[in-house]
């Protein structure tokens, strides 16, 4: 009897355990999602009780400078863990201004740079290999030089910050410090491809990082910009996903948000971080009706600007704040202009300026 306690012991009880965040220590846990609008775009800005932080993603290119103001006005002298969810411009395009002027400790990113097409990767090779002569010197640079610009600057203030450097890795925990955790749940090897996504979505989002924050008995699940691919694959895994809090993926995208990951996080809050000049149709209409069949209350940046929240880790205990009230209907989706999807040939390189003006007739 007593080996069959201690095997059920070894084989149940010690992995639960191991998996069990620890206790909170009853200080105040902050989770601020920066408004970095009108264009789309992802900042999180988490300070731990002990004082430690983490920032997820750092807006889109440009708007750095919203994100370095926010950590000045938190009184925030450094970051403990910079995490890049994937090489988006509206998600690390203004990572490079925040490494500058900010003590950045560590970067966590996935490991893969940004999705070029073919027949831009191959562009300037093919044209000085037609020619046989070097391109001239003051000739402006190709276009996939300019659009992967971002990428290169993100990695370069890496380099010169001294900062350390890891590749996520599903199991990763972070200890923040007074009982606060990030733990990495994706993306697992192997990586999704162009042609796994040829249906809906898009590859260089399908393998973000996606992340989990536990403090005592409050949860938040974050998903950068994951697809529908990616929630299924997590959701065959023996993984806890179910969380207080859901930062929706993908800015509410119609790619996202599968009714599967809905049924098993059992989100009380849902949060879109999402700009209302977007092309894209976030937050989509199918996934807010979703939401709100599953009686999730909704919070939404290009609304409501700059959300807060706050909690010392006891049961519902969290308090959440936004920027500004608004009269418009959390619950209406955008139309989208543009489709978001691999099969459609969309490749992000960022989303700038006002959409098209509407006609006058």
């Amino acid at each position: 009897m007593l080996g069959a306690a201690g095997y059920a012991g070894w084989k149940y009880v010690l992995p639960w355990w191991k998996l069990k965040p620890p206790p909170a220590s009853g200080g105040e846990l902050q989770v601020h999602i920066l408004d970095v609008g009108p264009g789309n775009g992802d900042a999180i800005l988490i300070i731990a009780p002990g004082g430690k932080t983490a920032l997820v993603d750092a807006g889109d290119t440009g708007k750095g400078k919203i994100v370095v103001e926010a950590l000045k006005r938190y009184n925030v002298q450094q970051v403990d863990y910079f995490v890049a969810s994937h090489p988006h411009p509206d998600h690390i395009g203004g990572a490079d201004e925040v490494i500058k002027a900010t003590k950045v400790l560590n970067v966590i990113d996935n490991g893969v740079g940004p999705d070029v097409p073919e027949s831009l990767a191959g562009q300037s090779k093919a044209a000085n290999t037609a020619t046989g002569k070097k391109p001239a010197a003051r000739k402006p640079l190709d276009k996939s030089a300019t659009i992967t610009k971002f990428y290169d600057e993100y990695k370069s203030a890496i380099t010169q910050s001294g900062a350390h450097y890891e590749k996520a890795q599903p199991g990763a925990k972070y200890d923040l410090g007074g009982g606060a955790r990030l733990t990495v749940l994706a993306p697992s090897e192997p990586l999704f491809t162009r042609e796994q996504m040829k249906t809906a979505g898009n590859v260089t989002n399908a393998n973000s990082i996606v992340m989990r924050l536990d403090y005592g008995d409050f949860s938040m699940l974050l998903p950068g910009d994951a697809e529908e691919q990616t929630e299924h694959r997590v959701l065959t895994k023996d993984l806890n996903l179910k969380a207080r809090i859901l930062k929706l993926a993908h800015h509410g995208s119609k790619y996202a948000t599968s009714q599967d990951l809905v049924d098993r996080v059992k989100p009380e809050v849902a949060i879109v971080s999402c700009g209302e000049w977007n092309r894209y149709g976030h937050p989509a209409q199918v996934v807010l009706d979703r939401l709100r069949a599953a009686n999730v209350k909704l919070y939404r940046t290009d609304l409501q600007g700059e959300i807060s929240i706050t909690t010392r880790g006891k049961e519902s205990d969290y308090v959440i704040k936004t920027a500004k009230e608004t009269k418009s209907d959390l619950w209406a989706g955008r139309l989208a202009q543009k489709d978001d999807s691999t099969r459609s040939g969309f490749i992000a390189y960022g989303d700038f300026g006002p959409p098209p003006k509407k006609s006058s007739k």
